[in-house]
């Protein structure tokens, strides 16, 4: 049995756990709901900070609420929004004790209201005063239409202001998600809408590719720091003409393309003369050597980023293809190989990032990482033409029953490699250091080429 270490909440469920709350701070600190709601709003929604503010100054945490001693009515009756003498039965008041008349205040909780969320920070008019006039208060001078709006802003509050709750990212999705661990491990989720997200960082689901390392991948997609290394490292302006002239091999005896047909040394950029003898030979070669460092770190990037954008576009297919075979397809082991093809490649897609960002000096873990890297990807490759051209069988009404055990076997299998890179990926690929390099070396040329 998966036992899952969050909770899916819809509306319902959010206001009921919202309700539990204020109800516990009401009854355990004897004060109204519209007090205890204002004192979780203060602590984020958590209950024990709420209790352990109070317990700790209750005297200072009662004034900042309003909850002084009784104050008695005024002598004039006279509202301090609109300057009428007002009859006391049309007078109302906070938790605080100021006084105004009911259509002041009706007026004055519509206006806020109408500004937005701001209003579950609403403060009595009184000059000074920051006390919050309450539930209670909105309760009774709010019209429907904007109790109706300061609930759902309570609601919203009650996920967006706790470290427990987060909205589902999902398009058009109104669920909530609640964590259970302080410190899971594993932060991927999957909504009832069905889409799945990390929500520690929100990003797409990356176990056990950790949060910091997607962040860094995800600046690194999105900046140009790359495409300016690479401009630098590959390239200099002519010292005529000023164009980019980029040395991929040969000689230092560079010649710009017409028509301006410059001749220049690349090392130290003066005229190339016969017998040219460059005197910053040393200098340049140091700063040609940090060049070539940037170029080989370039070329990495860009292998690590080809795996990484392949994994995710075959995953892109598999879902699409996933999506299909649900509508048309009733073999549940055609649906669990694709929906292990799906997981799979996220899993290959996010180990190209982690790969990426190992020390180029952990040859061991970057050629076991590989090899791990080789055997699911091939497993994944045969599997995703087996299950897709199975599947086209089934609808065109050509499906072998025969093929059922071929095809749950080779699902197992990829799965095992897959999992065998999880479990790699989550221990640091600390396996590989208990091995000689030439049990992890990587089995082709072409696999070789990649790590080094």
């Amino acid at each position: 049995m998966n036992w899952k270490n969050y909770t899916i909440l819809n509306e319902k469920g959010i206001r009921h756990l919202q309700n539990n709350d204020i109800s516990k701070v009401s009854t355990h600190l004897s004060v109204s709901k519209g007090v205890a709601c204002t004192l979780l709003l203060r602590n984020n929604w958590s209950t024990n900070s709420v209790f352990d503010e109070w317990f700790s100054d209750e005297e200072k945490v009662r004034e900042s609420v309003g909850l002084l001693p009784e104050q008695p009515p005024p002598d004039n009756n006279l509202c301090k929004i609109c300057f009428e003498r007002i009859e006391v039965e049309n007078m109302l008041s906070g938790p605080c004790g100021h006084p105004f008349c009911t259509n002041c205040w009706k007026s004055y909780v519509a206006v806020s209201i109408n500004d937005g969320p701001g209003c579950l920070g609403l403060r009595c008019p009184e000059l000074e005063c920051k006390t919050n006039p309450g539930l209670e208060l909105i309760d009774s001078l709010a019209s429907d239409y904007d109790k109706d709006r300061y609930y759902r802003y309570l609601l919203r509050s009650y996920v967006e202001g706790s470290r427990k709750r987060k909205w589902c990212q999902g398009p058009g999705c109104d669920l909530a998600v609640q964590f259970h661990s302080k410190d899971p491990g594993n932060y991927d989720v999957v909504c009832d809408c069905s889409y799945g997200f990390c929500w520690n960082c929100l990003e797409e689901r990356h176990h056990p590719v950790g949060c910091r390392i997607v962040n860094k991948w995800m600046k690194l997609q999105t900046s140009d720091t790359e495409n300016n290394k690479w401009i630098r490292a590959s390239t200099k302006q002519c010292p005529k003409c000023r164009k980019k002239i980029e040395k991929n091999e040969g000689c230092d005896h560079m010649t710009c393309p017409r028509p301006c047909g410059y001749e220049f040394c690349w090392l130290c950029l003066s005229p190339w003369k016969f017998l040219h003898f460059c005197d910053k030979y040393s200098e340049r070669r140091d700063k040609e050597r940090r060049l070539e460092s940037t170029r080989e770190n370039l070329k990495r990037y860009a292998r690590h980023y080809e795996r990484w954008t392949w994994n995710h576009k075959s995953r892109e297919t598999a879902l699409d293809t996933l999506r299909r075979a649900k509508k048309k397809c009733r073999l549940p082991f055609v649906i669990d190989a694709l929906e292990t093809i799906v997981e799979s490649r996220k899993v290959l897609k996010w180990s190209f990032a982690y790969g990426y960002y190992l020390p180029i000096t952990e040859k061991k873990k970057i050629a076991y990482l590989r090899n791990l890297q080789e055997d699911a990807e091939v497993a994944l490759e045969k599997l995703q033409r087996f299950a897709e051209v199975e599947m086209v069988k089934y609808i065109c009404a050509d499906f072998r029953s025969d093929n059922k055990e071929k095809l749950v076997d080779t699902t197992d299998e990829a799965r095992s490699y897959v999992e065998k890179l999880v479990r790699a990926v989550e221990n640091d690929l600390s396996e590989a250091e208990k091995r000689s390099f030439s049990e992890v070396v990587v089995k082709t040329t072409s696999c070789m080429f990649m790590v080094l």
